[in-house]
């Protein structure tokens, strides 16, 4: 922990090292391309400690005609368009702007390609606001739906999203102004805000009854992930109405569309629903017990004042019991403070201790202990009898849902028009990169293959790297002293780190951390251990006992045996046992 702290500074500085006009600057939310110096004003000792990054190539594969596919190089300016709309609160009385600006830049947290630049919410508290359209509308109708983009947490994430919007194609799109009133097909991405921790996957899905839109929003979201190293997030949606949710390759979650327990509301609402109109019949009893008739008077030897506790009546004070000594005494070696005033104090009274000639006996006022009184019966309650008159819990009957319909494939969305961020943080420096919207797993893959894979291996050794050295003076102590100072956090924490990595890179978590891969290999040599142990103990159990029957068996013949020897032996074992009691 103390290496990323370290790190944070690092950046802090940097931070810190702009020039003032671009912190302070720009209502105009113009989008500013920021180049810049990563090493003004930082020593030689800082810069030591940073590792050769090669240079960032575009991707150079093909794309499918139709997908959407965005890295932030040269002509990105062409089709993003910052937002200056004015955001209403739910009363419509206070406006908030979307004053947040943006940029396009190189990572300046664990930086992966050199030359390898993403999108980046520039501020904190405030309302962003960014979209690009698409040469084309894409459409979903029985096809496959691929989203996926990567998220950078160069200061984490306290409060605030880092999703993304596909917006719908309508003919106003891009002449109003982005806002959270435009009209949207999936919203996808982390989120975090106190013990908020999710992944949102919600479709916006229009009643072919009413035309009015309704959120669908999946239940049992996978938790996004908070370090700072980039994070791949991608949705699919299939044909066959199923969905996949992916976090750096691997399958977070999976199911139906159509499913209503995963949805909340379902895509189909209810056949039936409860009749408004319908009420209760007033002789409908719903009690299930009522008061027995026949008790309804309190009995005439019940004592509701009978206390819970009484004094044992059969104890007795011990006969070395000493009711004329005190249990406690003052303290004779106890002196009043020389500093002690009375007046401002008030008097002195010496602290008291235990009598020590009470350690053999008890002392003081004698009592009796306290025992449960067998006739306590606190306060009367009227008994309850079964109900004779009970129906039942009333419901109200169900009747058809007028408003029902049958959303057969949820996943055959409204023409896509545009792909937006719309976010409020408290985080700034988030980077966005590598966006993807078009309808082929494969090509997906492939895409993440050539640019998050690529780039991740360099971010986690540089994560390595920004640790301090050992010889450093403020170098975090060793894993021993670690260890001795809170083994139960130490040993978390060292396993979350080993099994992050290796989820990413296998070889790497085991080269950078051989300790964690060490002791996760005794672990699981111990437990294989422990249980052939076990099957040898059980299987010698056996063993043993099918001896123990053996030889049961050999015993019971031995006294036949000893009978057939004849009565010289047994005189000869009566007289040897004589000797024996004479001689002792």
């Amino acid at each position: 922990m103390r290496g990323l702290s370290s790190y944070g500074l690092y950046v802090l500085g940097l931070s810190l090292a702009l020039p003032l006009h671009q912190l302070v600057a720009a209502q105009d939310l113009e989008i500013e391309e920021i180049v810049d110096d990563d090493t003004a004003g930082f020593t030689d000792e800082i810069l030591e400690k940073a590792i050769a990054h090669p240079i960032f190539e575009p991707y150079s594969g093909s794309v499918s005609p139709g997908a959407f596919f965005e890295q932030f190089t040269d002509g990105w300016r062409d089709h993003w368009k910052a937002s200056n709309a004015k955001k209403e609160t739910a009363a419509g009385g206070e406006e908030f702007s979307y004053i947040g600006r943006w940029s396009v830049e190189e990572a300046k947290v664990f930086k992966g390609l050199t030359g390898d630049k993403g999108l980046v919410v520039k501020d904190k508290a405030a309302h962003h606001a960014i979209s690009a359209k698409f040469p084309q509308p894409i459409d979903n109708t029985d096809n496959t739906l691929v989203v996926q983009y990567e998220v950078k947490l160069q200061n984490g994430l306290d409060c605030g999203g880092a999703y993304l919007k596909l917006l719908t194609d309508e003919a106003n799109l891009h002449e109003e102004e982005f806002s959270d009133k435009t009209s949207y097909q999936i919203m996808f991405g982390p989120d975090r805000c106190g013990s908020t921790n999710k992944v949102h996957f919600i479709v916006r899905r229009k009643s072919p009854l009413t035309g009015e839109y309704e959120e669908k929003h999946l239940i049992g979201t996978p938790h996004m992930v908070t370090d700072k190293l980039t994070n791949l997030y991608t949705l699919i949606i299939k044909p066959d109405q199923t969905y996949e949710i992916r976090i750096n390759g691997d399958i977070k979650k999976a199911g139906s569309l159509i499913e209503s327990l995963d949805f909340q509301p379902a895509f189909s609402p209810p056949l039936t629903i409860a009749d408004p109109d319908d009420v209760k019949p007033e002789d409908w009893v719903d009690l299930k017990t009522i008061p027995d008739p026949e008790q309804a008077v309190k009995p005439d030897d019940w004592d509701e004042d009978a206390p819970f506790m009484i004094p044992d009546p059969e104890a007795v004070k011990p006969e070395d019991w000493d009711e004329s000594i005190e249990e406690v005494i003052p303290d004779p070696e106890a002196e009043k403070p020389e500093d002690w005033d009375d007046e401002e104090d008030g008097e002195w009274i010496s602290p008291v201790i235990s009598n020590p000639e009470c350690v053999d006996h008890g002392c003081g006022p004698w009592e009796a202990p306290m025992i449960e009184n067998m006739n306590f019966k606190g306060k009367w309650i009227q008994p309850e009898i079964p109900n004779p008159d009970y129906i039942g819990p009333w419901s109200p009957r169900e009747i058809p849902n007028p408003n029902y319909y049958n959303d057969t494939k949820p996943a055959n969305l409204e023409p896509i028009g545009a792909v937006g961020f719309e976010l409020w943080t408290m985080s700034n420096d988030i980077l966005f990169d590598n966006i993807y919207v078009g309808h082929s797993i494969e090509e997906a893959e492939t895409i993440g293959n050539a640019t998050y894979a690529e780039k991740i291996i360099y971010e986690m050794q540089e994560e390595v790297a920004s640790r301090p050295k050992v010889d450093d003076p403020s170098a975090e102590p060793s894993l021993w002293d670690q260890f001795k100072e809170d083994p139960i956090n130490f040993l978390i924490y060292q396993a979350e780190i080993f099994y992050t990595f290796f989820k990413r890179d296998p070889i790497f978590a085991v080269k950078q951390y051989p300790e964690t891969a060490a002791a996760f290999g005794v672990i699981i040599v111990s437990i294989l251990g422990l249980l052939f142990g076990t099957i040898v103990t059980i299987f010698g159990a056996a063993k043993q006992a099918e001896k123990k029957s053996t030889d049961a068996n050999d015993a019971t013949a031995e006294p036949v045996a000893a009978a057939a020897s004849g009565s010289s032996g047994a005189a000869a074992g009566t007289t040897e046992a004589k000797k024996r009691t004479a001689k002792n």
